[in-house]
């Protein structure tokens, strides 16, 4: 696709995209009686407009069934954390008995951690990229001191090299491999938050079993936003969240993916729940813990029926448009920006995000050497929807799902006019 810095082009883009009728399943907030340009999926994703009726039948079952929503209704509530299942595992690329919805996700990461990381016998060391989002710094951090360690021994953090913003693949290669005889875990972002950068977690992966090393991943700004194969990738276990770009509203239930060579042995360590007990003998209420053998024997708590609801509307949606549909829109809709950026000398920012698109997702991070969260207001009070990390950038992300190619002209058409 040749772009162009006129309107025309936008409009007949917008004209061939199969997707754009998509745009029209959200509820968008709006800014002087106008949709504001929204760009910001990677923190927040909108409303579809099927989330109102969906959370209505729920009420519904509530209050016709009381209890016997459970086993009865539309959706009996048993199972609720099924429904997403088979959404879930065409868009992280696994079996449907390899995810499960649960809790949140630094709840989640610490679950899986437990399971995973068995520090003993001088492997101990746990390796996360420098910069890492603050919660998985937390996680791994209070992980390690459970266990009596040293989290300035025992977590390795890789860092960009001098003068860079972003990791070399083969610098996290090396790393793996030089600290082999000591490394328990590697626990990277599927991408990272601040840079946008896209993470090679296959080759990760390999370098980690090459290790003697468990590999898992924290895919909050991967998950509906680029599709991996994590089976296939041989990926140990993963988290995220579905509040971004899979639009299930603020604080709504995580994801969890577990390979199945894990999931379906019932000794995997775990902390156990009523919910990952196997349902055959869950209601014989005696002692005894029997996990399921797919990744629900993760499960511990009641499914969060008013807090899944919203997730199994939006994947509704992940289903008729398709993953691979999406992300080759957003491969071009952040092209398009990336190019439009590019026509903005006075602005004075650098795109940190790399320029490879396999290399990253819908987000483009704008580094801006000063006042950056003075021209991130500006943009906020001209209706555009971004938001500001420290220090110095600005998250820009055009969601495929609801935005277009006229959003992205009008995000450039503003900034070329205004600042």
């Amino acid at each position: 696709m040749s772009f162009t810095t006129d309107l025309d082009f936008a409009l007949r883009a917008d004209a061939e995209d199969a997707l754009a009728p998509f745009k029209n399943e959200f509820h968008f907030p709006q800014k002087n009686g106008k949709d504001v340009i929204y760009f910001c999926g990677n923190s927040l994703g909108l409303q579809p407009r099927n989330v109102e009726g969906a959370i209505q039948a729920e009420l519904d079952t509530w209050k016709q069934e009381a209890i016997g929503g459970y086993f009865g209704g539309k959706n009996p509530w048993l199972f609720y954390q099924d429904y997403s299942k088979p959404t879930l595992a065409k868009i992280v690329g696994c079996h449907e008995k390899e995810v499960t919805v649960m809790n949140t996700l630094t709840v989640n990461l610490h679950l899986l951690m437990l399971s995973f990381y068995k520090p003993a016998d001088g492997r101990y060391k746990i390796m996360m990229e420098a910069g890492a989002f603050p919660s998985d710094q937390y996680a791994v951090e209070t992980l390690v001191k459970h266990f009596g360690l040293d989290p300035a021994d025992a977590i390795i953090e890789i860092a960009p090299r001098d003068g860079e913003k972003i990791l070399h693949t083969a610098d996290i290669l090396s790393s793996i491999e030089q600290h082999s005889s000591e490394l328990a875990l590697t626990l990277f972002s599927g991408m990272n938050y601040y840079t946008g950068q896209l993470f090679d977690m296959q080759a990760i992966t390999n370098a980690a079993h090459k290790a003697g090393a468990t590999a898992g991943f924290d895919l909050a700004h991967v998950a509906g936003n680029v599709p991996v194969k994590l089976h296939d990738w041989n990926v140990d276990f993963a988290v995220w969240c579905s509040y971004k770009y899979l639009n299930a509203g603020p604080g709504a239930a995580g994801g969890v993916y577990v390979h199945e060579r894990f999931a379906s042995d019932s000794n995997t360590p775990r902390l156990g729940g009523w919910w990952g007990n196997d349902e055959k003998t869950r209601f014989k209420m005696e002692k005894g813990f029997v996990p399921k053998t797919d990744a629900s024997g993760w499960n511990i708590s009641t499914a969060q029926v008013f807090n899944m609801v919203s997730l199994n509307a939006s994947l509704e949606l992940f289903d008729k448009a398709g993953i691979a549909n999406l992300r080759a829109k957003s491969v071009q809709l952040t092209a398009y920006l990336e190019y439009l950026l590019q026509q903005l000398p006075n602005l004075r920012f650098e795109v940190i995000t790399p320029a490879d698109a396999g290399s990253r997702g819908a987000q483009l991070s704008l580094f801006f050497k000063e006042r950056g969260k003075e021209i991130h207001d500006k943009m906020i009070e001209n209706g555009i929807i971004v938001d500001y990390r420290e220090p110095g950038v600005i998250r820009v992300a055009p969601a495929p799902m609801y935005c277009s190619f006229e959003d992205v002209f009008r995000f450039y058409e503003i900034l070329r006019d205004h600042f």
